[in-house]
């Protein structure tokens, strides 16, 4: 790679459980010219994406290269983490020849991108491209609503939709700062249902923009990589709810990290887990258990009340054998010993 070449970075948005994750771990796989580096951005302080994308770790894209960042979300803490770790990035040796940073469920990509205006790195790398993944089924419901006479719309139709949220905002803001979406869970939708969910991005984003369908992230890391639209110098064109605004919160959500030991009943735990989800309007599950008598710890992903669980990883290869959930909800939908009633008692 030329001295003189940028090192091109693709940030990969999309809301909780949209699919970032296994995006990722695919493109480890299939991603054949060249060294990836991969920035990890946690909510919480478990870091459960960060694990999944180690455990997929190769020769072009070794565990050391692989970072997680895990003190809130990475348009919130510029200076104090993405800087800092950019450098670190790009003084390994070989230097990596594609860097990919996936945000937090709640992370606002425009003012990441304004970071690459920063003196320390702006001439040392450049925004390949902003992918921002959208799950289908969320999207045809129409919970990301644009504006508020389409969520008025909504809750006279449906008690269970509420008014306008933060999330709404998250959604539409990810996308709008994007160069293309990914639809994902495509598979678990009626063709109707897709149709709705692709005219809904393309009503309120402000230009023409590709929408790929995709199923457990597979996708030819050829068709979002190597875009080269330097977004970080197109600012203009990729408006946000945010403009003008130094700086965005996060107070409207929580996340609560529950420890779980050995469980001797997979079905039964996992059917409580959606019960609770379901109740309490959890946002979003991750995590691991251990399961009596199996030899692999049990991976537990979910968005709302669709919980998607796979054994990973063997129990005797892990440092820590204890099993953790991380649970993100509004704040005051739930609290920390409601869960552990629920799923504990």
């Amino acid at each position: 790679m030329s001295l003189l070449r940028k090192t091109p970075i693709t940030i990969i948005t999309g809301f909780l459980g949209s699919g970032k994750t296994t995006l990722i771990s695919k493109l480890i796989e299939t991603y054949k010219t060249g060294r990836l580096a991969i920035i990890v951005n946690e909510f919480g302080d478990i870091g459960v994406d960060g694990d999944i994308i180690k455990s997929c770790a190769i020769p072009n894209c070794p565990e050391e290269n692989i970072i997680e960042l895990s003190n809130g979300c990475i348009c919130c803490t510029v200076a104090d983490d993405f800087i800092p770790t950019i450098d670190k990035i790009l003084k390994l040796n070989p230097k990596p020849d594609h860097i990919l940073i996936e945000t937090s469920g709640l992370a606002l990509p425009k003012p990441l991108l304004k970071a690459f205006e920063w003196p320390e790195i702006r001439t040392q790398i450049t925004v390949d491209g902003v992918i921002a993944l959208a799950d289908a089924e969320a999207v045809s419901k129409e919970r990301f609503a644009p504006s508020l006479e389409a969520v008025e719309r909504q809750r006279l139709a449906d008690e269970n939709i509420s008014h306008e949220t933060p999330l709404s905002e998250v959604f539409e803001d990810q996308v709008y700062c994007s160069d293309l979406v990914l639809l994902t869970k495509t598979d678990i939708v009626t063709k109707d249902d897709l149709s709705k969910a692709k005219n809904i991005i393309k009503n309120f984003k402000n230009k023409e923009l590709p929408i790929i369908e995709i199923e457990n992230g597979n996708i030819e890391p050829g068709i979002i990589l190597g875009l080269e639209s330097e977004a970080e110098n197109d600012l203009h064109s990729r408006p946000s709810h945010h403009d003008g605004e130094d700086e965005h919160e996060h107070d409207d959500f929580e996340n609560i990290v529950v420890n779980i030991d050995t469980i001797n009943n997979q079905d039964y735990f996992l059917k409580k887990l959606n019960l609770l989800t379901s109740e309490f309007e959890i946002l979003r599950t991750k995590g691991f258990v251990r399961v009596e008598n199996k030899p692999m710890r049990l991976l537990i992903q979910g968005v709302g009340n669709r919980i998607r669980t796979q054994f990973d990883v063997l129990s005797d290869d892990l440092e820590n054998r204890s099993g953790k959930l991380v649970f993100i909800a509004e704040k005051g939908k739930v609290k920390k010993e409601t869960i552990e009633k629920y799923l504990l008692g």
